[in-house]
């Protein structure tokens, strides 16, 4: 089914990734030459390598799914900051082709989809070193519903506090994410109900959306992702005026709120760098 080919989900664990400097400069070199100062700006190379791989899987994402030539993908920024592919000849096949890419600790990941909105977020679920949990999480309890609160501080043990408190997190990222809105969305307007972390719910301001799927993943080490799928009608409006479609009839919407999810896919970032360029020969 092409739909289906529009359903990435990669994966790349930097840890495993310790390039020279001229390694990194060589793999930056795939990149645009607007793109370096997003990189480049860090001054930690871990956070280098977060920026450069995050770029990396977008733009080789985008070649193995729409088969654009590398020096011919052209990627934006909404005003919020969420990627977008900026393309003048619509694919018929996936009608709606969007991404959106995430990193924390360890790993980096993109997810994509062909007609539904995709949010994507990643968490490490980092132990606080210098106070415990419960004052840990307790700066961030504005930002839930009462329900999730009560049911992240009646977890468990401290262990299972923090993992409650991250998937909540996560999923409203994922959700802010896929509709692109930007630091400041008032995360407790959104409440997520679910059964175990299956057949999961949001509702906004009371409002449940029945047109959304989402979806907490294991990405190892520690780490979960957390997985959004939308309709494009709730996207914001600059991001709404990237996408090549926002109307769909049920069937259509349907066909591709429902295709299956997939697990991710590990990728090593030598796996990203497009090996058959004329005169590219990695060091």
């Amino acid at each position: 089914m092409e739909l289906e080919k529009g359903v990435q989900r990669w994966a790349v664990d930097i840890s495993e990734w310790n390039p020279s400097p001229h390694h990194f400069s060589f793999a930056m070199s795939f990149l645009p030459q607007h793109e370096h100062p997003s990189i480049t700006r860090f001054f930690k190379m871990e956070d280098r390598k977060r920026a450069l791989v995050s770029r990396l899987l977008q733009y080789a994402l985008v070649h193995q799914v729409l088969g654009i030539p590398y020096n011919e993908i052209v990627i934006r920024r909404t005003a919020e900051g969420k990627p977008y592919l900026e393309c003048d000849k619509p694919n018929l096949e996936l009608p709606n082709f969007n991404f959106n890419a995430s990193h924390h600790g360890d790993f980096v990941a993109i997810a994509s989809e062909p007609i539904c909105l995709v949010g994507l977020d990643v968490v490490a679920q980092t132990i606080p070193e210098k106070e415990s949990v419960e004052d840990f999480i307790e700066s961030f309890s504005s930002y839930f519903s009462g329900l999730e609160w009560f049911n992240i501080i009646n977890a468990g043990s401290s262990h299972q506090i923090l993992s409650e408190f991250y998937r909540y997190w996560s999923v409203k990222e994922a959700f802010v994410k896929a509709i692109g809105v930007g630091v400041g969305y008032k995360l407790d307007t959104v409440e997520f109900l679910h059964k175990n972390w299956a057949n999961i719910v949001v509702k906004v301001d009371g409002k449940e959306l029945k047109d959304w799927r989402f979806w907490l993943l294991e990405l190892g080490k520690g780490h979960m992702a957390s997985i959004a799928r939308g309709h494009p009608m709730f996207a914001t409006t600059s991001y709404r005026g990237t996408l090549k479609r926002t109307q769909f009839n049920d069937e259509e919407y349907n066909m591709g709120l429902n295709l299956p999810n997939g697990s991710f896919i590990l990728r090593k970032v030598e796996d990203l760098l497009h090996s058959n360029e004329a005169g590219r020969v990695s060091p």
